[in-house]
This record gives structure tokens, sequence and C-alpha cells, in this order.
């Protein structure tokens, strides 16, 4: 198990739950530190690969549209993991110190994938490739952005990023 857990900031009521289930994760692809995965992340690459792909291919932004949000338990329940009926489980167990800035980021990167399909589509539009080239990147950067950070809280990291800094990323 990881040594440098922190448990501070974890409520008494849900303290017992987690380090019970902290027990079950060992061995696993799931963090002892927080009971996440972050397999779970791997539903965003597609979309990043794809936000990427607009900058030489503008037709592949049909195929971005076509890219769904899912929730956490969601995308295990259809996912291959090996582990995925634990991951499932151990999410009821993840103390609110974790959970809450995780659920939080992961909203910010479906409203900002929302944003960056808006946006993209208006670039399109334009017909002009450097416009296009430059909004593509620049959107698949800030959901590269967003997953680091929601892939540090996997990791036990109490860091999150503000509405502000996420509209300065796309330059809105």
């Amino acid at each position: 198990m990881s040594e440098s857990l922190n448990l501070e900031g974890i409520p008494e009521d849900e303290l017992g739950r987690f380090l019970e289930f902290r027990e079950k994760v060992v061995g696993s692809n799931i963090s002892d530190k927080t009971l996440l995965a972050t397999d779970y992340l791997n539903h965003f690459n597609e979309i990043i690969m794809l936000l990427e792909m607009v900058a030489d291919m503008p037709e592949i932004l049909e195929e971005c549209r076509a890219w769904q949000p899912k929730d956490y338990c969601s995308h295990f329940q259809d996912s291959a993991f090996s582990s995925k009926d634990l991951a499932i489980a151990a999410y009821d167990c993840v103390p609110t110190k974790f959970r809450r800035p995780f659920e939080e980021t992961i909203d910010q990167i479906n409203r900002l994938i929302a944003q960056s399909l808006e946006l993209l589509d208006a670039a399109v539009a334009t017909g002009e490739v450097e416009i296009i080239q430059m909004r593509a990147r620049a959107c698949s950067r800030g959901v590269q952005k967003l997953m680091d950070v929601a892939g540090a809280i996997i990791h036990g990291s109490d860091m999150t990023m503000q509405q502000d800094e996420i509209d300065a990323l796309l330059g809105v």
C-alpha cells in the first residue's frame, strides 16, 4: 500500500469504509490513496485524439460530435477493465475529499469538450485552415490539461482548476 496516505479531511463517517475498501484494492489498478482508477480517463483519450485530428482533417468533426460523456460507473460497466466490478464498488467508498474535486473536474472536462465542439464548428465554418488548426490544438490541449488534473486527483492530489483558467486555455 501507498506509504504517504493523508487521512486529513476525511470525515469520520467515511473513514472506516474507506480504510476497509482500501485493503480490497491492493494489487489492482485502483489507487489505494483515493479508491479511484485511472482507467476511467481512457474514456476521454478518444475525444482528445479526435480533436487533435480536426486540425488536419476537419471532416473528423462529425466523429467528435458522436462522442458522448459517460460517468465513472457507466464507463466501467461497459469496459473490459479486469477490476471493473471492484472499481464500481470502490466508488461508493471514495471519500468526499477526493470524490468532489474529481467529479467537478470531470464535469469541467465534459463542458470543455462541448465548448470545444462549438468553437471547432465555428472554425470549420470559416474554412480557414490556420484557424481550424489553432483551435483544434488549443481544444485538445485544454482537455488534456484537465485530464492531467483528474489524474492527479486519482493519485491523491487536491489539485483543481477554476473556470477562468479553463477559459484561458481556449482563449475565450
